[in-house]
C-alpha cells in the first residue's frame, strides 16, 4: 500500500519538480538546475545546485540517494548516500555527486542526477548506560557474520 502525501516545493524558474517515473518508484527523480554545464572529473565530486528548496513535514525526512542507471553506466553517484534533508532546513537542495567512472562525466541543466525518498524519522533518547545487553553477534563489526 502506497501512502500520499504532500511536500511543499518552491522551484526557481525553469527548475523541474520532481517526478515518480513509475506508479510503484519510491524515489522521485530530481535534476540539475545549472546556468552552464559543470565537467564532473573522473576521480572528483561537485555539488550540484537543483533550484528547489522544500518543507518537509515534522516527524519525515527527505533522502538523497543515487540513481542505479548513472551509476552503472558513468561511475556516477551520490557521495553521502543516502543524504538527510531535515524537516527543519530550507535552503535550496543541492546534490553532491562523485564521479567513480574511468571518464570525466557532463552534467548539465535538466539532467536527472538523484532520487528522493521521503521517509518517517523516530527520535530516541540516548541514555548514558555502564554496559549494553549481550548478543551472540558481540562485539564483531566489519566482516564479522561471513561473506
Amino acid at each position: 500500500m502506497q501512502i500520499k502525501s504532500e511536500i511543499k516545493c518552491v522551484a526557481k524558474p525553469g527548475a523541474s519538480v520532481p517526478v515518480y517515473q513509475t506508479a510503484g518508484a519510491a524515489g522521485a527523480d530530481v535534476c540539475a538546475f545549472l546556468e552552464s554545464p559543470v565537467i564532473l572529473r573522473k576521480g572528483g565530486r561537485a555539488l550540484i545546485s537543483t533550484g528547489l528548496s522544500f518543507e518537509i513535514p515534522p516527524g519525515y525526512e527527505m533522502q538523497v540517494r543515487p540513481r542505479s542507471g548513472l551509476a552503472l553506466k558513468n561511475g556516477v553517484t551520490v557521495l553521502n548516500a543516502p543524504g538527510t534533508i531535515d524537516s527543519d532546513y530550507r535552503g535550496e537542495l543541492k546534490i553532491l555527486l562523485a564521479n567513480f567512472g574511468s571518464e570525466d562525466f557532463t552534467v548539465s541543466s535538466g539532467d536527472r542526477i538523484a532520487q528522493l525518498v521521503i521517509a518517517p524519522v523516530v527520535s530516541a533518547s540516548f541514555v548514558l548506560s555502564s554496559s549494553v545487553s549481550r548478543t551472540e553477534r558481540g562485539s564483531g563489526g566489519f566482516g564479522s557474520t561471513g561473506l
